[in-house]
């Protein structure tokens, strides 16, 4: 098995807006809904399975959760499919850039 790549919330905060990088957030809605990096796809980590096909193999996607346990498991789903992915370590607890509400 591949290792999964980790980027920085610091590394992301820089990246976030470039047009190839999509940030997906796998948390649920009830942490959503506390806040959500601007642009970033909801996706529940159950329900990635059935969802990873909207994906585009010709991005490069950054799985978000709470701490990063989550979005890893996430990210070894979708490397395992092919697709160009990096963890956010430590997750929105490290995130100190804006957050809005969805």
């Amino acid at each position: 098995m591949a290792e999964i790549k980790e980027i920085s919330p610091e590394e992301v905060e820089k990246i976030k807006n470039e047009n190839n990088v999509v940030l997906v957030d796998v948390r649920e809605d009830d942490e959503v809904a506390q806040g959500i990096i601007e642009n970033a796809k909801h996706i529940k980590l159950g329900d990635i399975t059935q969802e990873y096909g909207n994906l585009s193999k010709d991005k490069e996607y950054i799985m978000i959760c709470r701490s990063g346990r989550r979005s890893y498991n996430a990210s070894e789903f979708l490397q395992e499919q092919g697709f160009n992915v990096k963890n956010m370590s430590g997750g929105m607890l490290e995130w100190k850039g804006e957050t809005i509400s969805k």
